[in-house]
């Protein structure tokens, strides 16, 4: 049973009665401050009045971008001109109410804008600055641009998942952006850290998130592989299996896996065999194991082997789209997935992957059209009152 029927009616937020100031754009920053919006935080997305780049990003509905909503809804969004003093003027205001402010801006962007942290920090010192980058804020590769598939490649990421493709000496094309998710995440933990420590000293303080760094997290055994001489096994230990009409992913990590899987296959007499009896045999005889295994599995059909390997309590999956995971029922059990809607209709949106037994973690149901809180802030943030809204946007209605 989800964690939330558990708690029927219930509406705690974790970070209600938070206010966050969003600067980020693609999507490292905007998941960040999603997930902090999901928490129940006020998040106001600051946009120029040509909009955020990933407004125009497909698919579109009616202009409106349904990624974008992904990584932005629940925020508010309010236009403001940074390169003039009105604008800049308009931040500090918000900067001495608000308790988060986020930003993936090159480094030297905010500091030029007299919006860094040192500069605001005054203002507020319970401010918790995150600033998110590809290299981090200093050093010597501080300033160099960055986007996901850079870092992808500067990582090391693109070659160790080459090393796993037998026979292949190109990288593969960058479509997942996992430098981005992963790195938002990051920021996303380090700035609640900060929230907890600023409960016991009362300040704020400067999060200085780099991509390169987050990314290289991923590469667990690759990271102490590249230190120490390590034999690569002769075939690759997790890749698909074929079956009669595709191919199956079979996880072998550990004794009783392996056992199992032998008795599935009809090969009992293998758990005793010197080529497979410990880890470090089977690792040096690996492509000899699988080989084994296509024999068994090839005649059958993915089906039938995913029922099989089911029953004996060995780890594997089919081979889907994501298509075809959203319709995972378990999805549905696990209410993963939220209806959002925006000017262009409805969509439905990833909720937080994990669930919590006195917070309610769902996303909001609406995605702020551009400039839309602007005007309900006009007082805040002493903008005069006939300063611009972008056409067509109205006050909040949420």
């Amino acid at each position: 049973m989800p964690l939330a029927d558990k708690h029927e009616g219930t509406t705690t937020k974790a970070f209600a009665g938070l206010r966050v100031l969003d600067f980020s754009t693609t999507i490292a920053g905007p998941h960040c401050a999603r997930m902090l919006a999901d928490m129940g935080a006020e998040v106001i997305k600051i946009e120029t009045d040509g909009g955020e780049t990933m407004r125009t990003r497909p698919p579109l509905r009616k202009g409106c971008s349904t990624v974008f909503g992904q990584l932005n809804v629940g925020k508010k969004s309010v236009v403001l001109d940074l390169k003039s003093e009105d604008g800049r003027e308009a931040v500090r205001r918000l900067v001495a109410t608000s308790d988060i402010l986020v930003e993936n801006f090159r480094p030297g962007v905010m500091r030029r804008l007299r919006l860094d942290y040192d500069n605001l920090r005054p203002l507020n010192p319970r401010l918790i600055y995150c600033s998110i980058s590809g290299y981090g804020q200093s050093g010597p590769s501080a300033e160099l641009p960055a986007y996901a598939p850079v870092i992808h490649a500067a990582s090391g990421y693109d070659m160790a998942h080459l090393a796993y493709q037998p026979g292949r000496n190109r990288p593969d094309y960058c479509g997942i952006y996992h430098a981005d998710v992963v790195t938002g995440t990051y920021g996303f933990g380090a700035i609640a850290s900060a929230l907890y420590q600023r409960t016991v000293t009362g300040l704020g303080q400067h999060v200085d998130v780099s991509m390169l760094e987050s990314m290289l997290t991923l590469t667990v055994i690759e990271l102490q592989s590249s230190q120490f001489a390590v034999k690569p096994p002769p075939r690759p230990m997790f890749g698909p299996t074929e079956t009669a009409n595709g191919y199956v992913m079979i996880t072998v990590a550990s004794e009783k896996t392996f056992q199992c899987l032998m008795g599935v296959i009809g090969r009992p007499e293998w758990i005793s065999d010197p080529r497979f009896s410990t880890y470090a045999a089977r690792r040096e005889n690996w492509a000899d194991m699988m080989d084994g295994v296509e024999a068994w599995s090839r005649p059958l059909t993915t089906d039938a082997c995913l029922v099989a390997l089911g029953a004996a309590g060995v780890p594997a999956s089919a081979y889907r789209t994501v298509s075809e995971a959203l319709a995972d029922p378990q999805l549905a059990h696990r209410q993963a997935l939220s209806s959002v809607e925006d000017e262009g209709g409805s969509f439905q949106v990833l909720n937080l992957p994990f669930r919590m037994s006195g917070a309610d973690t769902t996303p909001g149901k609406q995605m702020a059209v551009l400039g839309e809180h602007t005007d309900a802030l006009r007082e805040e943030i002493g903008l005069a009152d006939d300063a611009p809204i972008p056409s067509g946007k109205t006050a909040a209605t949420n």
